[in-house]
């Protein structure tokens, strides 16, 4: 494929990628003023939200289907126009059961799209050969960001219904521009393996090696998902932080993963994937240590910043290497583990606290960081590296 074509299908899977995440943030910032709308308790509340995952869970191994019998461009198109249709739909609830139906479709979009452009990208990155995969995922980081944002400026004066209602106008607008794009360009072909890399995706144990990626990816989704919940709430109740303090908190762990997955290509390029996901997950488990166990706020805030930068790119390099291995069904499966760990995190986080206590209960992120760490040695072998000459993995 030519440069320009693959320059155009880059910077349309970026647009997927942001647009996902802006999508998905404006719809979170509403979450209180749709609980209001439907008189639904915070039992009912949660259950309904969980919606969002079982629609999530339920079609990544079926989008890795899809994606496989008719490609992942035109896969990636179809899920986002669903994902952009149905968040329009909470605001037309007026109950817990309706909310938890419509979320569910919601959720069957989100899940389909981030399993069909992270296999659109995993090709693009075989195709490019340059590590840019973190350069996608901070296109999601950037758009989350700005919908968090936008949304709150907006929360007082749009309802529900138009705010929501006006990201599926930009929603298909997009999606309009950048799959057109999708559309008309194939999926790069990959360069040829070497004998090398071919022993390695044909070998026996490649199922259980892209399993390996997935729980790195399980690992690190783990800590997104404890910090979003958690991490305000241990700023404010551990350290007496105020409720503006305490909300600098994510905020300073979401700026420092996004500046990291910006720097991403850089790191891969020099170091490579390998010493990346061992140096991040070292990174990580040191920087919550001192988020979680810090006896004063700055310095909880210097390790939740440094707990972003050490997570921000194993997630990316954890997919596109179940990704490089298996394809499509790879990239779902490490999706489906990462998505796990999201979802495991915040009620696990919850638990330990109860048992312990809120600070301790945090250092499970940086234990599983270290576990990160631990897989990343332990599989090294099996990472396709683009450190620069003389950096190489040994």
């Amino acid at each position: 494929m030519p440069g320009r074509s693959l320059t155009a299908l880059r910077a349309a899977i970026t647009a997927f990628f942001a647009l996902d995440g802006f999508i998905f943030a404006g719809w979170v910032v509403r979450i209180p003023d749709i609980k209001h709308q439907t008189h639904a308790s915070a039992g009912a509340l949660g259950l309904a939200l969980l919606g969002v995952s079982a629609g999530a869970v339920l079609t990544m191994t079926l989008t890795g289907r899809l994606c496989r019998r008719y490609g992942s461009h035109p896969v990636t198109v179809v899920c986002m126009v669903v994902l952009a249709l149905s968040v329009a739909l909470p605001p037309l609830t007026h109950s817990a059961p309706a909310l938890g139906a419509v979320l569910l479709l919601f959720g069957a979009g989100y899940g389909g799209v981030n399993v069909a452009f992270n296999s659109a990208a995993v090709d693009l990155v075989a195709a490019s050969r340059k590590p840019i995969m973190p350069s996608f995922h901070a296109a999601f980081s950037l758009g989350g960001m700005v919908g968090a944002g936008l949304g709150g400026l907006v929360a007082e004066v749009l309802s529900p219904t138009r705010h929501l209602l006006g990201l599926t106008v930009v929603g298909l607008l997009v999606t309009a521009v950048a799959g057109r794009t999708l559309l008309r360009c194939e999926p790069p072909e990959p360069p040829e393996r070497t004998p090398e890399q071919a022993a390695r995706a044909d070998g026996k144990n490649r199922r259980g090696i892209v399993v390996v990626f997935g729980l790195v990816a399980m690992c690190t989704a783990y800590g997104e998902g404890a910090m979003a919940d958690w991490g305000a709430l241990h700023l404010q109740q551990d350290l007496e932080a105020s409720a503006g303090s305490a909300a600098a908190g994510y905020a300073c762990f979401a700026l420092a993963m996004t500046i990291g997955r910006l720097t991403g290509t850089t790191l891969l390029a020099r170091f490579g994937r390998a010493r990346t996901v061992v140096a991040g997950g070292t990174v990580a488990a040191a920087g919550m240590l001192l988020g979680a166990l810090a006896p004063s706020l700055w310095a909880a805030l210097a390790g939740f910043a440094v707990t972003g930068l050490g997570l921000a790119n194993l997630f990316p390099v954890a997919v596109d290497q179940a990704g490089a291995l298996a394809g499509a069904s790879g990239v779902a499966l490490a999706s489906t583990l990462g998505y796990g760990g999201m979802l495991l995190g915040p009620p696990a986080i919850g638990f330990m606290a109860d048992w312990f206590s809120l600070s301790t209960a945090l250092t499970s992120v940086a234990a599983l960081a270290a576990v990160a760490t631990v897989l990343g040695l332990a599989t090294r072998h099996a990472f396709t590296d683009t450190a620069s000459p003389g950096r190489r993995n040994r």
